[in-house]
């Protein structure tokens, strides 16, 4: 399920949100300042983000501007005070996707939510080629040179990951969040050993190599361009 950043400092409000959306199925993570929500939303890798804008220490649009300035484009969705409309202005003007005047219907939360989850689905990139390697998004078809790959749902995603940033070194670190969504930790070893099941069903004899090891660092997929 799609893992969600809370970011409210009311106690009372963050814990009723978390318990609501934990209970649609949810993942959730939660913040109580501006300066934990913004760390959060760099290492904990949210599907989306429900961003209050009266933190503590540091402002919400604060939080937003420094998001949007180092590239995150996952959603976020911020929460305003029924007669804050220039601060709605200007949330939507700094990247915010979408706004929640409080009191809200926790109804209402659920279905932005789910409008801007379906929204960023359809904007990514829906089949993904490197070579001869190619990965349907939509149908979780993955074939190399026209031969259809058996690969277990694991797999799946970890080549989805590393196909998404094709040509990039990306770390363990990071496979181990956005992948597994939990830190490195115990999860090195694990990484490791699906990356060698998954290189044997992608590099078939004969066939280009293209997941690459980077010693010290992580992995990289490269397509030869």
């Amino acid at each position: 399920m799609p893992r969600v950043l809370i970011v409210e400092d009311q106690r009372k409000h963050r814990e009723s949100l978390q318990r609501g959306l934990e209970a649609e199925g949810y993942e959730v993570v939660a913040a109580a300042t501006g300066e934990e929500g913004y760390e959060a939303a760099l290492s904990q890798a949210p599907d989306v983000v429900v961003l209050d804008l009266m933190l503590p220490g540091r402002h919400g649009l604060d939080v937003l501007r420094d998001l949007r300035a180092v590239e995150f484009s996952k959603p976020v969705l911020i929460l305003t005070a029924l007669d804050a409309v220039e601060e709605r202005v200007q949330g939507l003007d700094s990247g915010a996707n979408d706004y929640l005047v409080k009191p809200f219907a926790f109804a209402e939360l659920l279905a932005r939510l789910r409008v801007l989850l379906r929204k960023d689905v359809k904007e990514r990139e829906l089949l993904l080629r490197a070579d001869d390697l190619e990965m349907d998004l939509l149908s979780r078809r993955v074939a190399r040179g026209g031969t259809v790959l058996d690969l277990t749902p694991r797999e799946y995603e970890l080549l989805e990951y590393l196909m998404s940033h094709r040509n990039e070194v990306v770390t363990r670190d990071m496979i181990a969040l956005e992948v597994w969504k939990e830190p490195t930790g115990s999860m090195t070893r694990i990484i490791d050993v699906y990356i060698n099941g998954l290189r044997k069903k992608v590099e078939q004899a004969g066939r280009l190599p293209l997941i690459q090891t980077v010693r010290g660092v992580g992995y990289a997929l490269r397509d030869g361009s």
